[in-house]
């Protein structure tokens, strides 16, 4: 593989293009401003504007949002998984049906793996734009949300109605919905009432890993953090691995299954049998599978990464383990 070729696997962070309009709160007061990214796969966009950098998905898909102090992303839910890990920012996540059954707060670098099929939402509340980014489980994704009824509800009286297509039209702007297609329906009471209402108890201790304890397990080996086996154990249909300076010797790596490199802090080289890269915080990397490489940090000071690697599970519902 050629560095030229490397590159167009790469996403820089300072090349990101977001879509304002991705979602149905995209004119709802108080989320009104948030930015949405789909880095590698479509992800679950319901707008015809969403660029998406990178088409090819490895079994799950990468994207992010980014958010100004006090915006929030209204309360959904998935049928696959959603992880998100802090890049920038102070982020509290909450889920409920009315987005009050718990709630945790993430500093940079903690990771979180929101149980599907319970409606949640997150607020930027740090005092500057936040970033966050997001494995979804499945290379469509899980196939898109569904919002909670007072969402669409409130969706429609500033303009936006979802087409049971998974469209959005804003009425605004003079869109209608096609002949055939009708409105998204919202959920009955009998399906809301079967949706579960974990607490944070149920949440934090089994969900949400900490950088800082990431950092001190990562010394000497890379820490696995979702998976079958790991600290939030999990089979979504992907491996998730947090990755220090002391992590990795100076031998090639060559992983059966297809690779995504998210650094998170510092500066990492990237190096392999025909050219080399530097990944900086914010990038993104997709290595093919059994792609031979080494990754060392390529300057002093603090250096992480989250490392996420397909396999043979499939998508869906979180793991209980039962």
């Amino acid at each position: 593989m050629t560095p030229a070729e490397m590159e167009k696997r790469v996403v820089r962070y300072g090349d990101l293009i977001p879509c304002k309009t991705a979602f149905i709160d995209a004119h709802t007061p108080g989320s009104d401003q948030k930015e949405n990214f789909t880095i590698i796969g479509g992800g679950v966009s319901e707008s015809a504007d969403q660029h998406v950098h990178i088409n090819d998905t490895p079994g799950f898909n990468i994207g992010a949002a980014g958010q100004p102090p006090k915006c929030r992303n209204s309360l959904h839910s998935h049928t696959t998984a959603e992880v998100f890990f802090v890049l920038k920012g102070r982020w509290r996540f909450f889920w409920g049906r009315w987005g009050d059954a718990g709630e945790v707060t993430l500093e940079e670098g903690d990771i979180i793996n929101i149980p599907t099929g319970i409606f949640r939402g997150f607020e930027n509340i740090g005092t500057d734009y936040g970033m966050i980014m997001a494995v979804l489980g499945g290379d469509d994704a899980g196939g898109g949300v569904t919002w909670a009824p007072q969402v669409i509800q409130d969706a429609a009286q500033h303009g936006l109605v979802l087409g049971e297509n998974g469209q959005l039209y804003d009425t605004k702007q003079g869109a209608t919905l096609p002949d055939g297609v009708n409105p998204m329906p919202v959920l009955s009471d009998a399906v809301l009432a079967k949706i579960s209402e974990p607490t944070a108890l149920d949440v934090i201790p089994r969900h949400v890993a900490r950088y800082l304890d990431l950092m001190g397990l990562a010394g000497k080996s890379p820490a696995k953090v979702i998976g079958e086996d790991a600290i939030l154990p999990d089979k979504p249909g992907f491996d998730v691995e947090f990755l220090g300076r002391g992590s990795l010797s100076d031998n090639p790596i060559s992983i059966e299954h297809s690779v995504v490199l998210m650094p998170m802090r510092g500066h990492w080289q990237l190096s392999w049998e025909g050219g080399a890269s530097t990944l900086n915080p914010g990038d993104t990397c997709l290595l093919p599978a059994g792609f031979a490489h080494n990754l060392n940090p390529s300057m002093t000071g603090e250096a992480s990464l989250y490392r996420v690697i397909s396999n043979d599970d499939p998508a869906g519902p979180t793991w209980t383990g039962k």
